[in-house]
């Protein structure tokens, strides 16, 4: 008989567990009684210890074990015991996400994702992804126009288990502290990207032969195209095609739109594997009342015509992400100069800034203080910024054009537009919400940006990132000190007048009046900036010595 020093109440206590009727329960599982030993220290209770989140990584974990066939169960816990590593891995993973949690328990042989230590020490292949995902609806990898197997439902299931296959493998390596949140989000949008091609394929399947008659891109946007996805988000994209030589023009549309809506539906659609993320096209041109597919020229036509200010903002994120690679940059080379031309029209720095007063005045009342992306203090007061400012100066700086946000602020900094103290302080609690964010979406993956009020899931967020001895007050702490931060820095550059002053500049004017240098010394926090500005014309003009 197992020695009962196992699971008594001291035990569970040191191993973090809250609800000790429930545990002492699951401690019983025949499943579980291979990882339990007499001698405390060495066996799974320790590792749960570590988890974001005790009880449900026990709880999780004996749902897997108990979910398996006898065979497949006899393997996992022989590997288990013999790989403390992977052991550690799997409790990270399931004490963080419910929802991957569930995925194992309905597909135990995705563990071997967590068992290959070496896969997971490198970064995932955007290219392998692509494959990996194509190949599971049946398309075959390396044709210019890869088509699925079919559009039925146990394809788009076979698509949604490989793309959690990859999924888990990502939560893997964040949870272990193997990347930053930067490297996360670029890896969550190469998977995105392939998710997509392989719905693409899905959708050529259901169209038929007409599919040749178009070339057909996707032009991701928003996060999407910045290369900084969430691991639960609307994808925002553009659909652009052409017709093949010799096509009629109605008919290419006809089917590219046939493309585009079968390539959303495979995405959109609930099947017994649930869903993958909503594919959203409604930052088009005219948007959801809008063709949902146009050609360069048509797009071309509406930006010089009709667009507003808030869609040259919206197109700084523009990137090719699946079908027609060489079509999608056409579109992009096509509208990147109205992007930067932008700060040209007339009240472009009033738009723009009243457009982030009426986003933050539609946040509800009774969660504004807990959104972590739309409310004061959010990660859109970061965004905003950093956008404005390559709007304003980057029509003259091509060093600033980059649509990640991360990267835009080291260009604002690295060139004198953001001061390097407020750079960097803004650039850690980006990288703090970011990763909270992340955190929450994790849990169930669904889409939610809200900081919760319940003790619990605060507590599984707190030692998720670390927080082990307060976990609830240390992160409300640290969370309430960004959110400040970002606030006050986000009114400081966001709401100086320098910005009115430089856009009012013919693009490429290199000199500013003394004035308006004089303003832009005080915008980077220079104590005295007539005083520094006489310095500045002392260096540049020379001096007789």
């Amino acid at each position: 008989m197992r020695d009962r020093r196992d699971t008594d109440t001291s035990r569970l206590i040191r191993a973090g567990l809250q609800d000790l009727d429930l545990a002492r329960r699951l401690c019983e599982s025949p499943r579980l009684e291979p990882l339990l030993s007499a001698e405390a220290g060495d066996d799974v209770l320790t590792d749960i210890s570590g988890a974001a989140d005790p009880d449900q990584a026990l709880l999780l974990l004996v749902r897997i074990l108990e979910a398996a066939d006898e065979r497949d169960w006899r393997r996992l816990v022989s590997a288990l015991q013999a790989d403390i590593d992977l052991r550690r891995r799997l409790i990270d993973v399931i004490g963080m996400s419910e929802a991957l949690g569930d995925f194992l328990a309905r597909h135990l042989s995705s563990w071997s994702v967590l068992a290959d230590a070496e896969a997971l020490a490198e970064a995932p292949s955007a290219r392998a992804m692509r494959e990996d995902l194509l190949l599971a609806v049946g398309a075959v990898p390396g044709l210019d126009q890869p088509v699925a197997a079919s559009d039925g439902e146990a394809v788009l299931d076979s698509l949604r288990i490989a793309y959690r296959r990859v999924l888990l493998g990502i939560a893997a390596r964040d949870l272990s502290g193997l990347a930053p949140m930067d490297t996360i989000a670029a890896w969550l949008s190469d998977l995105a990207d392939a998710v997509l091609e392989a719905a693409l394929a899905v959708a050529r399947a259901g169209v038929g032969d007409e599919y040749a008659t178009c070339r057909f891109a996707v032009v991701g946007m928003g996060k999407c195209g910045a290369h900084e996805l969430n691991y639960v988000s609307d994808v925002d994209v553009i659909f652009v095609a052409e017709p093949v030589d010799g096509a009629d023009e109605a008919r290419a549309l006809s089917a590219a739109t046939s493309l585009a809506m079968g390539l959303m539906r495979a995405c959109n659609a609930v099947t017994s594997e649930g869903t993958i993320w909503e594919v959203d096209a409604a930052l088009r041109p005219e948007g959801k009342r809008g063709a949902l597919v146009r050609t360069i020229a048509s797009h071309v036509d509406y930006y010089e015509r009709w667009a507003k200010t808030w869609e040259f903002q919206a197109l700084l994120k523009a990137r090719p992400v699946a079908g027609d690679a060489v079509l999608g940059r056409e579109y992009v080379d096509s509208v990147s100069p109205f992007v930067w031309s932008a700060a040209d029209h007339p009240d472009f720095v009033d738009d723009v800034q009243a457009m982030r007063r009426r986003v933050e005045q539609h946040v509800p009342a009774r969660v504004a203080d807990r959104e972590l992306k739309l409310g004061p203090g959010g990660l859109r007061d970061v965004e905003f910024s950093v956008q404005l400012l390559q709007l304003v100066h980057g029509r003259s700086d091509v060093m600033l054009r980059s649509p990640t946000t991360m990267v835009a602020l080291e260009s604002l900094a690295t060139w004198g537009y953001v001061g390097r103290d407020d750079a960097a302080t803004l650039a850690d609690a980006y990288r703090f919400l970011r990763t909270l964010e992340h955190r929450l979406q994790l849990f169930r993956l669904r889409r939610t940006h809200t900081m919760p009020e319940d003790e619990r899931d605060l507590r599984r967020l707190g030692r998720s990132l670390g927080y082990r001895q307060d976990p609830v007050g240390e992160l409300v702490e640290v969370w309430r000190r960004h959110a400040r931060e970002v606030r006050r820095l986000h009114e400081k550059l966001f709401y100086r007048p320098l910005l009115k002053a430089v856009a009012r500049l013919d693009a490429g004017e290199a000199r500013l009046s003394i004035q308006a240098a004089e303003q832009r010394l005080e915008a980077l926090g220079y104590a005295d900036p007539a005083s520094a500005l006489r310095h500045l014309e002392a260096l540049t003009s020379g001096v007789s010595r």
